[in-house]
């Protein structure tokens, strides 16, 4: 009789809410966490194994973005480039991305001397495929990024119901919750395992979770930002074009983005961060330039436009426009996939997101032996019995 009480205690229906939502996403869980470890040090990785990266600074002038682009485009004739980068210390990379037909190359060049270094298809990179897994489990985005969110989100329940599951009855129980009893059975110690690196861990991959669901799920990033913003709605993105009805009656000797690229390194020699360039495809595009103070993350990062015909700046009133003038809202929904991927705390940040997600990739495993466990354990009580 105190049995049956017992069982119908709140945290008893909570235990079996957490094992049945741990046994629905835990493949889930452990591929995003493994993906997250692999990616956490993506940048480091790259530039240590491809020295093609790197380019010692030069007392040289750069060329200028649309050289850049012409002496690219020979290398991948019949594409059209995105955007051309500056980063001082690495070779400039042209970026070619499209989506019908879909294609994705980065063409490395040395922007003293014009040399194209590497002409690399995006398609075959490691880093690259890995990120299609994390992001939509190698499947058409608007169906394996729905699955890895729906996951995330049964993570995110795992990670409350765990916390309650967790928490002590009394002073005397609390001594065993921060510590993993390592000299005891194996059983033990996977149980210390689980529930004590699981509360750690919880306190920083809720963060992770969170900020995966704000890239996959439109309502939540929404929700989010009508939050953050104290009630208003995220004006969504969209671009900034030329007035075709103005035709330039400026008298320059070098292409309107060459100009505008001029005018910021002028503005600012020493500049030690990353500059992009987006030459306009067309005579109603804009020409985008985006600063970035930091190049080891993305949120500071200043975008302005400008017509390419008569040079004036364009203003926008989404999140992706001057750094100055967004609000704090803006701010934290530009930080999100910083947060996500640790770097917003530089490299320990990275360190940190590292071994969280490795921990969190271990909690279904050492979850399903914990199961499996108890199970055994029932059925030698019930054949002792009988």
């Amino acid at each position: 009789m105190s049995e049956k009480k017992k069982n119908k205690t709140f945290k008893y229906w909570v235990g079996r809410i957490h094992l049945w939502l741990g046994l629905t996403s835990g493949l889930f869980v452990c591929f995003l966490g493994i993906t997250g470890c692999i990616l956490a040090f993506e940048r480091e990785i790259e530039n240590v194994s491809q020295p093609y990266r790197k380019l010692e600074v030069q007392n040289k002038a750069l060329l200028p973005p649309t050289k850049l682009k012409e002496i690219a485009d020979k290398a991948l004739p019949g594409k059209h480039a995105h955007s051309i980068n500056y980063q001082p210390g690495n070779s400039a990379q042209v970026v070619y991305y499209n989506f019908d037909p879909e294609y994705y190359y980065i063409v490395f060049v040395n922007q003293y001397t014009g040399k194209v270094l590497k002409v690399k298809n995006m398609d075959d990179d490691f880093f690259r495929i890995v990120i299609m897994g994390h992001y939509y489990l190698w499947l058409p985005p608007n169906i394996g990024q729905p699955i890895l969110t729906s996951a995330t989100l049964i993570f995110v329940l795992l990670l409350i119901s765990g916390l309650i599951l967790w928490w002590p009855k009394n002073k005397a129980a609390s001594k065993q919750r921060f510590t993993v009893k390592w000299n005891a059975k194996w059983r033990r110690v996977n149980y210390d395992f689980h529930n004590v690196l699981g509360f750690y861990i919880t306190w920083i991959i809720i963060f992770i979770a969170l900020t995966g669901m704000v890239m996959g799920f439109q309502w939540f990033s929404k929700s989010v930002y009508f939050v953050t913003s104290g009630g208003k709605s995220l004006t969504e993105f969209s671009e900034a074009f030329s007035d075709t009805t103005k035709n330039s009656s400026l008298k320059v000797n070098a292409p309107a983005a060459d100009k505008i690229w001029e005018s910021y390194v002028k503005a600012d020699p020493k500049f030690q961060g990353s500059l992009d360039v987006h030459v306009p495809e067309n005579e109603k595009a804009s020409i985008e330039v985006a600063k970035n103070p930091d190049a080891e993350t993305y949120w500071k990062t200043d975008y302005r436009y400008f017509d390419q015909h008569t040079f004036k700046e364009i203003e926008v009133k989404h999140a992706f426009g001057k750094f100055k003038n967004i609000s704090a809202a803006d701010k934290i929904y530009r930080m999100n996939y910083d947060i996500h991927v640790g770097s917003i705390a530089g490299l320990p940040g990275k360190i940190i997101a590292f071994f969280a997600s490795l921990i969190a990739a271990s909690m279904p495993i050492t979850g399903v032996l914990i199961w499996i466990g108890r199970n055994k354990k029932k059925k030698k009580m019930n054949t002792t019995i009988k």
